[in-house]
């Protein structure tokens, strides 16, 4: 039974003995066992099933869609002389299954066998589609143009209505549909190529869904793992855990997390006549002014001794600082080497200070906008900002898991109360009141930081917000499925090509017309306006600490002199 030989058939016969139900039900749980083995070891099974006991085919189809006996690849075929209408019992499994039912009819003493396939997404009550007959003078005979096992879910023939699960939506503190989202136009999609309709089911807590303490599952995740949605469009985060209760479809997109924060109001920097040149210019001036007089000096020296005592090293420090300061200066009595040093440095002040006047004029016309926190350590860093995370959401379950690093201090920043939680539905509110007041950062895939700050510059017209330069925890998003269902592939096969097609990112942009303009918000701006002290309190600064220097040096003097006069 364990070989992958071709041709092999394996006979499991189960006796139905009426007077003990029991031992008849764990002879069949052991034979669908035993039969699940063999599918799971084998290229291709088509199984069969014989039996005229209403009984036994009821439980046969319980047993085999409570172990996970069929799966798509595996083909079903149900041989009974039962009439179809005492075999309701069998739709949920034969038409959720690649199977088929063959059917021994006895119509005016014609020997004959017909063969049915259940449509997905139907009802007990609905009639099966007759796709052959056969009788032992005219052979085979088809009834349509679908060939033996169909693909029921490649395009339905009958246009199911499907049960779609999606987070509550609100807007005015009015619950409403998801009429213009790109998830919407996806489902639009999906369903003209299924052929099918949709109707939306809201979990009760609103949430995409996460692991309860006592194993089940909460949200749209607990809806399709219970059977009560079909699917769910999400997208979702692909995560082991929820691998383990629904299936994914082919990713739809590959997304990281960003953070979301108020861009402040543009201020001036009182310091801002000291931006024009940059701390190593401000450094190579003062070792120039400190280093080029003890070169004089010595040159001095070398030269004639006289001049070495007229020309001291505090001396040539002043002359030096009132050229940079362009104060006159009377050099015609000066030849040689000290005019050609002094030439020299003029030119380097005149170079110095022309380009320092006109990077200083811009400079004063220049307002900054802060953006604080590009990365979670600036978060961490600022104990009074609050976190918003989307409750029960991938993220979360990730960063209360870890043992170490920095998303551990982001749990530990839960016990602090610096982490508030938020439905989708809740974001809205939450960014036009917390984020927008400063003290609160939203930490969300970018696509949905990306969508709420356009809709926000659409509604405003101004770049109220930013997103991180940091981007961090990698996810890919899927459509969710019921494990094992054949839908799930169906779903995959349009997705691969709306994907291909760049149909998701181009109906996003379509949705959020805005979604790019707040990209890459300049974090500075001109203004043309008069100058106040708000601008120039800096130099007044230097002005007055200059003075205060100056007098404690004069005091200084006076007391020097005054006790060597004694």
């Amino acid at each position: 039974m364990s070989e992958r030989s071709p041709g092999v058939v394996s006979v499991f016969q189960v006796s139905v003995d009426g007077k003990d139900t029991n031992r008849t039900q764990v002879k069949l749980s052991d034979a669908v066992s035993e039969a699940h083995r063999l599918r799971q070891v084998s290229w291709c099974v088509t199984v069969v099933v014989v039996s005229d006991d209403l009984a036994f085919l009821a439980a046969f189809a319980q047993w085999s869609l409570k172990g996970r006996l069929l799966v798509w690849s595996t083909r079903l075929l149900v041989v009974t002389r039962l009439p179809l209408h005492q075999l309701h019992h069998l739709h949920t499994l034969l038409s959720k299954t690649n199977s088929m039912l063959l059917v021994e009819e006895d119509i005016s003493k014609i020997f004959m066998f017909s063969m049915y396939i259940h449509l997905p997404y139907s009802t007990p009550r609905d009639l099966p589609v007759r796709l052959a007959s056969w009788t032992p003078n005219g052979g085979l005979t088809c009834a349509t143009k679908l060939p033996l096992f169909p693909d029921k879910y490649t395009k339905f023939m009958r246009k199911p209505t499907l049960l779609v699960a999606t987070e509550a939506l609100y807007y005015n503190n009015v619950k409403v549909k998801r009429y213009g989202r790109e998830e919407d136009r996806m489902l639009k999609y999906l369903g003209q190529g299924l052929n099918f309709t949709h109707k939306y089911v809201i979990p009760a807590d609103g949430t995409f869904g996460s692991k309860q303490r006592d194993g089940s599952w909460s949200g749209m995740v607990g809806m399709v793992s219970r059977e009560e949605a079909d699917f769910a469009i999400g997208p979702f985060g692909v995560t082991e855990s929820r691998n383990e209760v629904v299936e994914f479809t082919w990713p739809i997109a590959i997304e990281y997390a960003r953070i979301m924060g108020a861009r402040g109001r543009p201020e001036v920097n009182p310091w801002a006549f000291v931006l024009p040149l940059e701390l190593p210019v401000w450094v190579a001036i003062l070792t120039a002014l400190l280093v080029l007089p003890v070169v004089m000096v010595v040159l001095a020296t070398c030269c004639s001794p006289t001049a070495a005592k007229h020309y001291t090293w505090g001396k040539n420090t002043f002359d030096l600082s009132r050229i940079l300061l362009q104060q006159d200066y009377r050099a015609s009595s000066i030849t040689g080497w000290r005019r050609l040093v002094l030439v020299a440095w003029m030119t380097v002040g005149l170079v110095l200070s022309r380009s320092y006047q006109g990077d200083l004029m811009s400079g004063l016309a220049v307002r900054y906008i802060r953006q604080p926190f590009q990365t979670i350590q600036d978060v961490l860093d600022h104990p009074s900002v609050t976190m918003l995370w989307q409750t029960n959401s991938t993220n979360v379950q990730y960063f209360r898991s870890v043992k170490s690093g920095m998303f551990h201090e982001v749990a530990e920043a839960e016990t602090k109360g610096r982490i508030k939680y938020k439905l989708l539905s809740e974001f809205r509110q939450a960014i036009n009141t917390l984020v927008r007041r400063g003290d609160h950062v939203l930490m969300d895939l970018e696509i949905v930081i990306t969508m709420f700050i356009g809709l926000d510059f659409s509604h405003t017209g101004r770049c109220d917000f930013y997103s991180s330069r940091e981007r961090f925890l990698p996810m890919t998003l899927s459509l969710i499925g019921q494990r094992n269902s054949p839908l799930v592939p169906a779903l995959s096969k349009r997705i691969v090509s709306l994907t291909e097609a760049g149909l998701y990112d181009q109906w996003f942009k379509d949705t959020v017309t805005n979604s790019t303009k707040c990209a890459h918000p300049a974090t500075r701006i001109t203004v043309s306006t008069t100058l106040s002290l708000t601008n120039l309190w800096g130099m007044f600064v230097v002005l007055v600490g200059g003075h205060v220097v100056a007098g404690i040096v004069l005091c200084l003097e006076v007391l020097s002199q005054i006790s060597c006069s004694k």
